[in-house]
């Protein structure tokens, strides 16, 4: 029995050292039939289990504990990335008001852009009217000066003056006390009083011709406006000279005399305006060429001039080519304007445009929209005659490429020359008409159009059209003018539809029902092209077959003039554009007319 127990003892004590080491746990106890060997083995079994299951307790209090440790770790992190995640969508919230501010602030600076570009435009205008008036300023101040010198010279004349008439009214009375005293030499003393008569009745009216004179520069008003001499002291740029005032009665015998004196122009022999309408140009002295060359706007060239003319025939027998050559004349638009006047002395027309200087023309160019090209006529001495006999390469000369400004300029002759070049003809001021016809509407002018959008409610607009060369010449008269031509020159979005439409509505109301038709047709017409606002007029290029044309064309005929003089005659039938203003010239002579059969 001893025996048995060592034995079993010896095999649990080795399993357990096998279960120590890592090994299987298994029973290896042979059977026995002794009840004490049973007991002691399931002892055994006990003691073993509980062991293993304190070894398992204790692991596991030792996971949870590192699980503990792993979640409060956890929790931390987590808490850190939502402070991170506030803190982020805090700073976008800042940056997306930011970026509402920047855009706001964007789209002021656009508004601010915007309007100071449009005063820009108005000072550009404003600087360049000053220089015109500072030129002229200039020229009169030249004028002032010399008129206060001669001014001077008369007045130390007229003290001479004076004191001779005053000895001679001496001399007279002392006759008179002779003549009664003695009336025995009666012969002779009445030969003297006769003498002594027409010395006095030569010399007091010189007296009261100066006096007079005087007192004119006195007042400053021009003396030959105040008295019945013939000549005048106005200067004029408008190229032709200037008409005798109906008024100013001619030289009688028994009146005053003004022959007498020192003359009032520059020189002895120029700018004598009466003897000038009366002696052809051929034989004007070569004094008198200068003195008009420089009325006329050339004086650049007069001392050119002086030294290469001996009269008027000089130049009216001279080419092109000479007046370059000999006068230095390079501006094309210089020899141009040089032509047309000595064209007029020669075949003697009286046009209503050569009564049109340039500085006229720079205050047209203001009120037909186009004021960004008054420094170039102003430099080319554009005047009225010019503007008549205008051609596109002229105007492409001029820096006007632009398609539309072309039609502009050409609409705006076009109602020069219905109204017979009446400097006056363009309204610039909304009047007392509700509904203006077309034949009104054709006479306005650019800031008469933009005055028609502010009462239209697009006041907005209306700044965009200064520029833009629209007035109620090209509206009427253009059969490719239309509202959506206007929408684009008044910046007005395709997707304000509602505006473009009362535009539209508006547009067809100031042009009446049958011009909008005719509008319509025209457009809906084949091989229509629409007016736009960047088209550019380009040059016409002569080909080489087109060389041998030009010694047979005639100068007349090789004349592209932009508004042709008898344009009206030529297939008016057919074209449009010639339709509607035949139309309205014919109202508008109506209207011209009448007021001179009422006179």
């Amino acid at each position: 029995m001893a025996s048995n127990a060592s034995h079993m003892l010896e095999a649990a004590l080795e399993q357990m050292d096998d279960i120590i080491a890592g090994k299987s746990f298994c029973f290896t106890i042979k059977p026995s039939k002794s009840l004490r060997s049973l007991k002691l083995q399931s002892f055994i079994k006990q003691v073993l289990t509980v062991e293993s299951y304190q070894e398992r307790l204790s692991r596991l209090e030792g996971d949870k504990e590192s699980l503990i440790l792993q979640v409060s770790v956890l929790t931390d992190q987590v808490e850190a990335q939502w402070a991170k995640i506030s803190d982020l969508q805090s700073s976008l919230l800042g940056h997306q008001h930011k970026l509402n501010s920047t855009e706001e602030m964007l789209q002021q600076e656009l508004l601010h852009r915007t309007s100071l570009e449009n005063q820009k435009l108005n000072l550009l205008g404003e600087v360049s009217y000053l220089k015109l008036k500072l030129a002229d300023m200039e020229g009169k101040q030249g004028h002032g000066a010399e008129r206060q010198h001669k001014a001077e010279g008369l007045l130390k004349e007229l003290r001479i003056l004076k004191d001779k008439v005053e000895h001679l009214e001496d001399q007279k009375l002392q006759y008179e006390k002779k003549l009664k005293a003695t009336k025995v030499k009666e012969s002779s003393d009445l030969c003297g009083v006769s003498t002594l008569q027409y010395t006095i009745s030569a010399h007091i009216p010189l007296l009261t011709l100066h006096s007079t004179f005087l007192n004119a520069v006195q007042s400053n008003v021009p003396f030959l406006a105040c008295n019945s001499h013939p000549y005048r002291l106005r200067r004029t740029q408008s190229g032709g000279l200037q008409a005798v005032d109906p008024d100013v009665s001619h030289f009688r015998r028994g009146g005053l005399r003004a022959t007498a004196g020192p003359r009032l122009t520059r020189t002895p022999e120029s700018y004598d305006s009466t003897r000038d309408m009366n002696v052809p140009f051929s034989q004007w002295t070569k004094e008198q060429v200068c003195g008009w060359l420089e009325d006329y706007g050339l004086g650049q060239y007069v001392n050119l001039t002086r030294q290469w003319v001996e009269n008027g025939q000089t130049l009216l027998s001279a080419t092109p080519q000479d007046f370059e050559k000999e006068m230095g004349m390079k501006n094309p638009l210089h020899r141009k304007k040089l032509q047309l006047a000595l064209k007029a002395f020669t075949t003697k027309v009286i046009e209503k445009s050569a009564d049109l200087d340039y500085i006229w023309v720079t205050r047209w160019l203001d009120d037909i929209g186009l004021p960004q090209y008054k420094d170039h006529f102003h430099e080319a001495r554009v005047d009225g005659r010019m503007i008549q006999y205008i051609t596109v390469n002229d105007l492409l000369t001029l820096k006007v490429t632009s398609q539309l400004h072309h039609l502009s300029i050409k609409c705006a002759i076009h109602v020069l020359h219905a109204n017979k070049f009446n400097p006056n003809c363009l309204r610039r001021r909304p009047g007392e008409e509700k509904q203006p016809s077309p034949s009104e509407v054709v006479q306005w002018s650019n800031h008469r159009v933009m005055e028609w959008l502010r009462a239209v409610d697009l006041a907005e607009y209306a700044p965009n059209l200064r520029g833009s060369g629209v007035h109620g010449g090209l509206i009427i008269l253009e059969p490719r003018f239309s509202a959506e031509t206007l929408a684009l020159l008044l910046n007005i979005p395709p997707q304000k539809t509602l505006l473009r439409r009362h535009l539209a509505t508006a547009f067809s109301t100031l042009v009446g029902h049958q011009a909008t038709q005719e509008k319509r047709e025209y457009g809906n017409a084949t091989g229509h092209m629409p007016l736009t606002t960047t088209a550019k007029v380009k040059p016409k290029k002569l080909g080489f077959t087109q060389f041998s044309h030009l010694r047979k064309r005639k100068p007349d005929e090789s004349a592209d003039y932009i508004c042709p003089i008898d344009s009206g005659s030529d297939d008016g039938s057919s074209d449009l554009h010639w339709a509607v203003y035949c139309l309205v010239l014919f109202q508008l002579r109506l209207k011209v007319d009448k007021p001179e059969q009422a006179v």
